[in-house]
């Protein structure tokens, strides 16, 4: 089935154009342009801020101009995560889309439902003549998956509404009130390379094949981590048979868990019958230790000449070691919210080549003295290897108000609908809603979304039905708020 023939066929089909755009974060200028293009069109108030973010506002429908503004908001930037044996250009192609059963999904690559989805949506909403609603304000904040520029751009002043409605949550049974912040940590320098022994083979060592996800939505879940399985395998390699490491190459985005990890490595030639035995076991306690939470990870070791210059003998022992001990997954629990991570971190990137090291981190925390304990220890972590390390994209969380006049309606009026109680908690992941309301601070605010998963993975999907839920959904609340 067409993906434009799906329902409400104007979501879908604004979602199909979108795709269609190249939208990684921090280059957005073509989905910028196609925002602005969309708004002038329809004829409405159609605004670029300083930082790219685009707002369009909508009047009334007849009847409801005296109601409350509203803000709808989603990101226009998407993760590019692809697996690798993919061959696809995110910089030229639109991603490759298709329906099987209830659900969209892409071929090996993330699909763009995080947040595209909002986005259509509200589309949708700002080019429908028979839809009923209050004054409406859109925004379509950039940059959200790599630091939220976009929503720290945002200046006070530009809009007018006295409600929030986020559409980046990715259950359709929650809605979200509080969300954790953030900080990007980087530990970076310079080593001088040297010559491996004489005598000494040269391998390529590669972990493939993790489940990977979202650093915060998914960090409980206790998937591996292919920065910290490497390093595994290199640390012990190294202290039983003199290992030496030419360079790594692990991971990709902030945001998302690593998936895949590659070094390349020299061990003395008659060590390596017992090297590749030791390669070949630990494979096997690997597999067997995340048999259920990552079934199709991969430990591969081939012969290599690609390298010819390795890290210096003790440069490459601190690194390795502040690696093994750089936190990684759940810090803290929230002692007053069951259930939910409180702070965490993500060993997202390690890049060592050529003289030259980069290892990062994005640490989460709904509570930002905890975030800043934390990213204090890994910089002290990364510091005994000698890094250079800073920090960088810093946004604060999102307090809860679970008595908020929105919350209240939204809540009432999914339980008449479905008679359940919806899931109204805080969650692990960063939301732009605490960087907005920083500026509009009496700006009631609330986040909900149909059912995604695997975002930030080629797993990446999205429920059709769910879709129609939250469609259905929110032209009620549209409705209903006064």
């Amino acid at each position: 089935m067409d993906i434009r023939q799906l329902t409400p066929t104007a979501l879908w089909n604004n979602f199909a154009d979108l795709n269609a755009i190249p939208r990684p974060s921090k280059k957005e200028e073509q989905v910028i342009q196609f925002m602005l293009d969309f708004g002038n069109k329809l004829g409405l108030e159609t605004i670029k801020d300083e930082t790219g973010n685009v707002i369009i506002k909508k009047p009334a429908t007849a009847g409801m101009e005296n109601r409350q503004t509203v803000l709808l908001q989603s990101h226009v930037d998407m993760v590019h995560q692809k697996n690798a044996d993919v061959n696809f250009d995110f910089a030229t192609q639109g991603i490759d889309m298709f329906v099987d059963g209830d659900f969209v999904k892409a071929r090996g690559t993330t699909l763009g439902a995080d947040n595209g989805i909002g986005v259509a949506t509200i589309m949708a909403i700002l080019q429908a003549s028979d839809i009923p609603h209050p004054p409406l304000e859109a925004l379509f904040t950039v940059d959200e998956e790599t630091g939220m520029s976009g929503a720290l751009g945002l200046k006070p002043g530009l809009l007018k509404s006295s409600v929030m409605l986020n559409l980046d949550t990715e259950e359709d049974t929650e809605l979200t009130i509080g969300c954790a912040g953030g900080i990007d940590v980087t530990g970076a320098g310079n080593y001088a390379p040297e010559n491996p022994a004489a005598g000494m083979g040269g391998y390529t060592l590669s972990v493939t094949g993790l489940k990977g996800g979202h650093s915060g939505m998914d960090i409980h879940l206790g998937r591996g981590n292919a920065n910290k399985l490497m390093n595994r395998l290199l640390y012990q390699a190294a202290d039983k048979f003199g290992l030496r490491v030419a360079s790594i190459d692990g991971g990709s985005l902030r945001n998302a868990i690593p998936r895949e990890s590659k070094s390349e490595c020299f061990v003395a030639v008659d060590q390596a019958e017992a090297f590749k035995a030791f390669i070949e076991e630990e494979a096997s306690v690997l597999k067997s230790e995340y048999a259920s939470t990552d079934p199709n990870l991969q430990i591969e070791l081939s012969a290599s000449a690609a390298a010819t210059l390795v890290l210096p003998a003790d440069f490459q022992l601190k690194t390795l070691s502040a690696i093994y001990t750089c936190p990684n997954g759940i810090y803290r629990m929230s002692p007053d919210v069951a259930g939910l991570v409180q702070t965490s971190n993500n060993l997202s990137r390690v890049l060592i080549k050529d003289g030259t090291f980069s290892i990062q981190c994005l640490t989460r925390s709904a509570v930002d003295s905890e975030k800043m304990d934390l990213a204090r220890a890994i910089q002290a972590d990364l510091q005994m290897a000698g890094a250079n390390v800073g920090f960088a994209g810093s946004y604060p969380g999102w307090a809860p108000k679970p008595d908020s006049d929105i919350v209240t309606l939204m809540r009432d009026l999914y339980q008449e609908r479905n008679h359940s109680e919806p899931h109204v908690y805080a969650c692990h992941a960063g939301l732009e809603c605490g960087i907005v309301g920083a500026n509009y601070p009496e700006m009631e605010m609330i986040s909900f979304g149909p059912n995604i998963t695997g975002a930030h993975s080629p797993d990446e999907q999205v429920q059709i039905s769910s879709v129609q839920k939250f469609w259905d959904f929110l032209l009620e609340v549209l409705v209903k708020i006064g």
